[in-house]
């Protein structure tokens, strides 16, 4: 398998080599958005968490703010290919890690060829995936909220106690290919090649494919679909991944996950399902995680939601679950070209079946988010 995709992908590459040259512009677009969130949050622990972090108070007003700048230069050859680069730069200090950088890639596109990434990025089967609606610009199907309620017992980022947005293991923004097929009346199809879970877009070492310390050979698969019938949208998702574990006794982790929306009259119904089971690999159990909500598109300015996540780690025979359940009501005013405020509440509960450890929190804020 490893062996096709990367042929598929070297063919792809060159084709691409061998077109003529062209005498057109560089499109030089850069864009990013800003969201800042205001809140107040209260927050109750149980005696098995208090006693682990004692005298901590994180009641009160917090900020958490997310934003980034964006430049995607490009150019279409006379041929019709599209040679793009993208670098997504975190506006935040110490954001995207030292150098402030958090995806870069290299795109290549046409109508026939479909689209090739090279470089750092999420992989097909996480960009393939559909979950419930979400209203506004602070998301619960991430760790996100953490901002205002504090997590324990959690799953780790991109796994699926936390979002069923995941990836193989839980890798991040990784150096890997990527190929898109065109679109099939609304479907597309795509598959990733990772050679490493380790290094993200400043990490040009070589990959030791038997370091015991890493996930290497990641695969990736996803398939989408978008049609409407009738005044009927259908957005449909799903994904799969594994990887190689190098660790003696240690199962090849693996991702999978589903999701669906149905829009019509104005509502969005979704739903995401996803698991990972790891296979051990860092000592973090598997894990399962479902999203589910509603929105509502009211005539004139407004959207209106209500969404849920609910997230599930299992710490082994005889643990009880690491569990992590948020519940959001939002609202969300159009004030004009790239510019929205929010208002919203969520109560979040989190819970470490290794500690007994319980955290809840309620949370009352609002935002202004621009995009441009």
């Amino acid at each position: 398998m490893k062996k096709q995709i990367l042929s598929t992908s070297a063919i792809a590459l060159g084709v691409a080599m061998a077109a003529p040259a062209s005498a057109q512009e560089w499109n030089l677009d850069w864009g990013g958005f800003a969201n800042t969130n205001v809140g107040i949050s209260s927050i109750d622990r149980n005696a098995a968490n208090e006693a682990l972090f004692p005298g901590v108070d994180n009641d009160g007003v917090n900020i958490f703010t997310n934003s980034e700048i964006i430049f995607s230069p490009s150019v279409t050859l006379d041929n019709g290919m599209t040679f793009g680069f993208n670098v997504q730069m975190e506006a935040l200090n110490g954001g995207g890690g030292t150098d402030g950088i958090d995806e870069s890639y290299v795109t290549i596109s046409s109508d026939t060829l479909g689209r090739i990434d090279l470089g750092s990025e999420n992989s097909a089967g996480y960009r393939s995936m559909v979950a419930a609606p979400q209203v506004g610009s602070m998301p619960i199907n991430s760790r996100s909220t953490s901002a205002f309620v504090p997590v324990t017992g959690s799953g780790g980022f991109r796994q699926a106690a936390l979002s069923s947005y995941t990836e193989v293991g839980g890798n991040n923004d990784v150096q890997r290919i990527t190929y898109f097929t065109p679109s099939f009346n609304g479907l597309t199809l795509g598959v990733s090649y990772a050679p490493s879970n380790a290094g993200n877009a400043s990490n040009n070492a070589p990959v030791d494919f038997n370091s015991a310390a890493n996930i290497t050979d990641i695969f990736d698969v996803g398939v989408s679909y978008s049609q409407s019938f009738n005044g009927v949208d259908i957005d449909l998702g799903g994904r799969w991944g594994t990887g190689d574990s190098n660790l003696a006794g240690v199962s090849d982790p693996e991702t999978w996950g589903l999701g669906a929306a149905i829009s019509v009259s104005g509502f969005t119904f979704g739903v995401g399902y996803a698991e990972n089971d790891n296979g051990a690999v860092g000592g973090v159990g598997d894990q399962e995680g479902l999203s589910v909500g509603v929105a509502y598109d009211i005539a004139g300015p407004w959207t209106v939601g209500l969404e849920g996540y609910f997230g599930e780690v299992d710490n082994g025979a005889g643990v009880d679950s690491s569990d992590y359940d948020v519940i959001k009501l939002a609202a969300s005013r159009s004030l004009g070209a790239g510019v929205s405020w929010d208002v919203y509440y969520f109560n979040q509960e989190t819970t470490n079946g290794n500690t007994g450890g319980k955290i809840e929190g309620d949370v009352v804020a609002t935002a202004i988010n621009l995009s441009f």
